[in-house]
């Protein structure tokens, strides 16, 4: 892989770079073969009184993002969902108002408490898992910390439809009416990765709604099955961190619709 760094011109304070990441040609069938290309862009900002302060000890502000090439709906999707990760300000838009906003908030903070050495970070990140001529697999990694005893990371996935140019949904690649059979299947996986019987209630250590077991909308299309994630204070306490729930294909093919993004691996 050849890697091209370029730096693109500071907008609004804040300094952007950019890498541009091409593939080699290859012998590998189209359908397997990586058909987007991109460059990662970053955006980097301080607080005013971080003068001489490493990045560790100061307010900072870190985005890194794919932005590709021809591809104006999946990078609006990208840049959307990176600005609403951590649902701090679902009314801004845009990375460049919501880097203001958090500097702002932490202003705000310091007139209140001026004695306080506490600082803020914001740092999130898009990766690129895997991509072919049909599916584009993306990870949004967040991290968030304006005080108080801990901070909040937010993992969340993106499977695109490269061909029809959309975010996949589960019901563009499930049947109609899989819900009530697909939560039977992923349960019973939970409860075996919880070491918990068949009628072990879910309502103490649990948070799912009334008590019941429930998938959430976080998955990632794998060429195995279906990766559930819930984020921390999701389904379990902070303390407890994420929890991933894989679901073979084997187990669900019969729900699967034909001729989808998961026609090759099932």
């Amino acid at each position: 892989m050849r890697t091209k760094f370029l730096t693109l011109i500071s907008i609004a304070g804040l300094s952007l770079t950019a890498c541009v990441e091409r593939k080699p040609k290859n012998d590998i069938p189209d359908v397997w073969r990586d058909t987007l290309t991109y460059q990662f862009k970053t955006i980097n900002a301080k607080a005013d009184d971080c003068a001489g302060k490493p990045d560790s000890a100061c307010t900072t502000i870190k985005f890194r993002y794919p932005a590709f090439d021809n591809q104006p709906l999946l990078n609006d999707t990208v840049l959307t969902g990176l600005s609403t990760l951590l649902d701090r300000q679902k009314g801004i838009a845009g990375l460049q108002r919501l880097s203001w906003q958090f500097l702002q908030d932490y202003k705000d903070f310091k007139k209140q408490n001026p004695t306080s050495p506490a600082f803020f970070e914001l740092n999130s990140k898009v990766d690129v898992i895997r991509q072919d001529s049909s599916l584009l697999n993306l990870e949004y990694n967040g991290y968030q910390f304006t005080g108080g005893a801990h901070g909040m990371t937010v993992v969340r996935y993106l499977n695109w439809d490269v061909a029809g140019k959309k975010k996949i949904l589960l019901s563009d690649i499930f049947r109609p009416g899989y819900e009530t059979e697909l939560n039977k299947i992923a349960e019973q996986i939970f409860r075996k990765q919880e070491n918990l019987s068949e009628t072990a209630s879910l309502a103490d250590n649990y948070f799912f709604k009334d008590a019941k077991f429930s998938l959430n909308q976080n998955f990632l299309i794998t060429p195995v099955g279906l990766t559930f994630l819930y984020n921390q204070y999701e389904i379990k306490p902070y303390a407890a961190g994420r929890t991933t729930l894989e679901i073979p294909y084997e187990k669900i093919k019969t729900l699967l619709k034909q001729g989808t993004v998961t026609a090759r691996y099932n």
